[in-house]
């Protein structure tokens, strides 16, 4: 019986363990990698800019209120608040 094992329990023996280490030391030649999750969307035209604010506990409070209330992110309502009172 086989120590090692997948994990839907199909036996590894010494031999696949060897297969998997060629292929490995060779780089996976017959293995294309992609990521299939891009990252984050843009916001614009260029790279977004961090920023970080400080929050009294109140504010924080209400931010957090609002936030479990819409289903939008922390960061999302900060922007749109943000463009809200740029445009007025």
């Amino acid at each position: 019986m086989s120590e090692y094992g997948t994990v839907g329990g199909v036996p590894v023996g010494d031999e696949d363990i060897e297969a998997m280490v060629a292929n490995a030391e060779a780089g996976f030649p017959d293995v294309t990698m992609s990521r299939t999750h891009p990252g984050r969307p843009s916001m614009g035209d260029g790279p977004a800019r961090t920023v970080a604010v400080r929050l009294d506990p109140e504010l924080d409070a209400a931010l957090r209120t609002r936030q479990r209330v819409s289903g939008q992110t922390t960061s999302q309502l900060i922007r749109d608040a943000l463009s809200a009172y740029l445009a007025a």
